[in-house]
């Protein structure tokens, strides 16, 4: 069967693109959440939305935390999934509730990241990370 008409995958082929949408989409996350660990660090007023009633600040180290710390696990496939359920929580909340009433194209970068965190939740990180290294590792041993 031709694999442009097939409805099944390549198990192969899927781990290599589980590998490169986590490096490329952690990496563009990260240029988000940097410029937030930015304005966190700098000492000046925090301006920033608060979506959870905890105030600006808590809000900005949620972000940053789910941009910047939860993307370098995605980028090495730790805890990723763990990980990915942060920057889900935390694009829904961008495109749903921070950009609810903006026009669609002002949430829709939010909402393509959204989508892309689903998959990988619902993938996994695939046997290019170290995830499954540490899986491995486990069934092995005696853990």
């Amino acid at each position: 069967m031709n694999f442009l008409t097939s409805a099944k995958s390549n198990p192969q082929l899927v781990d290599v693109v589980l590998l490169v949408i986590r490096v490329f989409v952690g990496f563009a996350m990260l240029s988000h959440g940097f410029p937030k660990l930015q304005q966190l660090l700098s000492g000046e007023e925090i301006k920033f939305f608060d979506f959870l009633g905890l105030g600006p600040k808590i809000s900005l180290i949620l972000a940053v935390f789910a941009e910047f710390v939860c993307s370098i696990f995605l980028i090495l496939g730790l805890f990723t999934r763990p990980a990915v359920f942060f920057l889900i929580i935390t694009m829904a909340v961008a495109g749903l509730i921070v950009h609810s009433g903006d026009a669609f194209e002002r949430k829709e970068t939010s909402l393509l990241y959204l989508s892309i965190y689903l998959l990988v939740m619902a993938f996994g990180p695939g046997i290019y990370s170290i995830d499954h290294l540490i899986s491995r590792r486990r069934e092995t041993s005696n853990w």
